[in-house]
């Protein structure tokens, strides 16, 4: 009897051992799933993500920035989205475009808000999420702004007014076309070409909007030549309104100088056609390039300087191609 409950004692106390053993790797392999799991989850949610937001993509000028800004991406080993609604006028759409990236939880914000002031309570709430926000190409009287990176939109405005200036001279009558009101780049353009047409004893006659749009810009061009026909000289703030002038200056057969404003592959070449006179050119590529290298600096915790200038220079007929061509580059037509 005594052997007997001995043996079963053994039986119970090994199939103990066993099922523990069981239990044990059991659990080893869950626990391993799980740190691999996880392991997974960090190096995915770990790739930095930064949106970049524009005013548009309808216009090569957008496209450019587009190009540097997944250039910049693929560069550095991070994921770019680049959005925009489907003009500059639609304000509400982009700042939901916005909202919705800080929702997702992107890394960093590169955003060129068409009315700063509309887009910056959006910032904020970036801002409170701690994702750091970079402005490009138009500035916004934000403190809390990692960076600038754009023209200096005012700078580019004034070189307008000297070509103008020194094309047609004092007392010379000039018409200006700009963005959308209440859009501070376009402010800034406007205001510098200004400046100089005024020290220079030039008349701006009119300042229409045309919301950044060439039909727009056509249009406005149309009611301005039967409101001054005498019109010598017209700056827009930007190419796609001055290729809309150029259109209805062609059709009332005028022989009027047209400066626009982005040095846009359609820009330069009515300028090699001899159409358009002249083009301030920005450096769109690197304006979208350059935010995101300052989008991702941010996220890293590295210094990055407040106001990054991309440049400007006063593209003619004499140095069109040279521009042409690097363009060209960029946009994988050549």
């Amino acid at each position: 009897m005594g052997k007997k409950l001995l043996t079963i004692i053994i039986l119970v106390v090994a199939m103990a051992f066993a099922l523990a053993g069981c239990g044990g790797s059991k659990g080893q392999s869950s626990q391993s799933a799980g740190k691999e799991t996880a392991k997974q989850e960090t190096q995915a949610s770990g790739k930095i993500r930064v949106a970049v937001i524009v005013k548009a993509l309808n216009s090569d000028y957008w496209h450019l920035v587009e190009a540097g800004a997944k250039d910049a991406g693929a560069k550095l080993g991070v994921d770019v989205t680049v959005l925009g609604p489907a003009a500059e006028t639609q304000v509400t759409e982009q700042v939901s475009m916005i909202e919705d990236q800080i929702t997702k939880k992107v890394s960093a914000l590169a955003v060129a808000p068409s009315q700063p002031s509309s887009a910056i309570p959006a910032f904020e709430r970036a801002k409170a999420q701690k994702i750091p926000v970079v402005l490009i190409d138009t500035d916004a009287p934000w403190q809390d702004k990692v960076s600038f990176v754009g023209t200096g939109n005012y700078v580019g405005g004034k070189q307008a007014g000297e070509f103008l200036a020194k094309k047609l001279g004092k007392g010379a009558k000039i018409a200006i076309l700009r963005g959308a009101l209440g859009d501070p780049t376009h402010d800034e353009r406007a205001n510098g070409a200004v400046e100089v047409l005024k020290a220079q004893g030039l008349e701006v006659v009119t300042i229409q909007p045309a919301n950044s749009e060439r039909q727009m810009g056509m249009s406005v061009m149309e009611n301005i030549l039967q409101a001054h026909p005498d019109i010598q000289g017209v700056f827009a703030t930007n190419d796609e309104m001055a290729l809309g002038a150029l259109r209805a200056i062609e059709a009332a057969h005028k022989n009027i100088i047209v400066v626009g404003f982005d040095g846009s592959p359609d820009a330069l070449k009515s300028i090699k056609e001899g159409k358009l006179t002249a083009s301030i050119a920005q450096n769109p590529y690197n304006i979208g390039y350059m935010g995101v290298e300052a989008a991702v600096k941010a996220v890293k915790g590295e210094s990055v300087d407040k106001r990054i200038d991309t440049g400007t220079k006063v593209i003619t007929k004499e140095n069109v191609q040279e521009e042409m061509d690097k363009l060209a580059k960029i946009l994988g037509k050549k």
